[in-house]
């Protein structure tokens, strides 16, 4: 990439937040794929709708990542800008609604859902139990409406803070995202998550942390949580589970190099240590095939693709 790009986008929010040739290896739950050719971590919002308008303006590729754990990135690594919100995760703000026993929970969109949980748990607040195991970000989860053991984003999401296409920062209600499974109207538009608006119950904190301890529990006993992976690879299909119809299909265990179909849980593809991003690109394809071949059910990822050709 240019160096006069690199240098503008340095003096937009400080070289020390700016890196070049970056293993996005190191930004992604599987920890494969290759460098990206400008990374960029803003601490503020000022800061990233200065880079995310200097972007667009110069028609620079860029890619807006969140926590990386639900995704698939190339081993040719992504030509462009890459936008990291790890450092976007300030203070978790609590306030008092008209409603006595709801209160307001505000949190950017760098912030880990183990964190909201963990901090709304502490104050004797209930509804973001299910997500105290999900890996990924705020921001990320709103963009997937993520979920796990009945629970949704969209059950306690108030609003989210967008930027949008011209550079405007929007106010989305729960109405206006159109959650879906495992989707939002965000994947449709041009827009990047910046803080989110929850409500949330209170609780006995005592129960709550309990209910947290046994979902962490149940999901270490049934997942491959000790290897690399994106968490749940594939969509659930309509009437169906995705990991029994692999297993169904003879792929537990199956293996390209160090990919593999997790033995523990069909659902999960892993690293089992040396895999290689187009290891685990064709194992996911194999499945594809071999799951419609013998159930005639089409599979389709879960998890974002960055650098293969879709």
């Amino acid at each position: 990439m240019d160096k006069n790009i690199i240098g503008q986008i340095k003096k937009l929010c400080g070289g020390e937040k700016v890196f070049e040739k970056v293993k996005l290896s190191d930004y992604t739950s599987f920890r494969t794929g290759g460098p990206a050719d400008c990374l960029v971590r803003p601490s503020d919002i000022d800061e990233l709708k200065a880079v995310i308008g200097f972007v667009r303006e110069n028609k620079i590729p860029y890619y807006v990542l969140g926590n990386g754990t639900n995704m698939l990135v190339s081993d040719d690594g992504f030509k462009g800008v890459i936008i990291a919100l790890k450092d976007l995760n300030g203070e978790i703000v609590f306030k008092d609604t008209d409603e006595s026993d709801k209160i307001r929970v505000i949190a950017y969109a760098g912030c880990t859902l183990a964190r909201l949980s963990s901090e709304a748990a502490s104050k004797g607040l209930q509804g973001t139990e299910f997500a105290s195991g999900i890996p990924g970000s705020i921001g990320g989860a709103v963009v997937m409406n993520a979920g796990a053991y009945g629970g949704e984003i969209k059950d306690i999401l108030e609003y989210a803070d967008v930027l949008d296409e011209d550079g405007n920062v929007v106010r989305l209600s729960n109405a206006d995202l159109k959650f879906g499974y495992r989707s939002s109207i965000i994947q449709q538009k041009n827009y990047i998550v910046l803080s989110v608006s929850f409500i949330l119950k209170r609780g006995n904190e005592k129960t709550i942390k309990a209910e947290i301890k046994e979902l962490n529990e149940r999901r270490r006993e049934k997942q491959p949580l000790e290897f690399p992976s994106a968490g749940s690879t594939f969509k659930r299909p309509e009437g169906y589970f995705a990991g029994k119809l692999i297993e169904d299909s003879g792929l537990k265990g199956y293996r390209i190099g160090d990919a593999q179909v997790s033995e523990k849980h069909c659902g999960f593809v892993i690293n089992r240590g040396k895999a290689t991003s187009s290891d685990i690109y064709s194992l996911i394809g194999d499945v594809i095939a071999t799951v419609y071949e013998k159930t005639g059910v089409q599979l389709e990822p879960e998890i974002k693709l960055l650098g293969f050709d879709e």
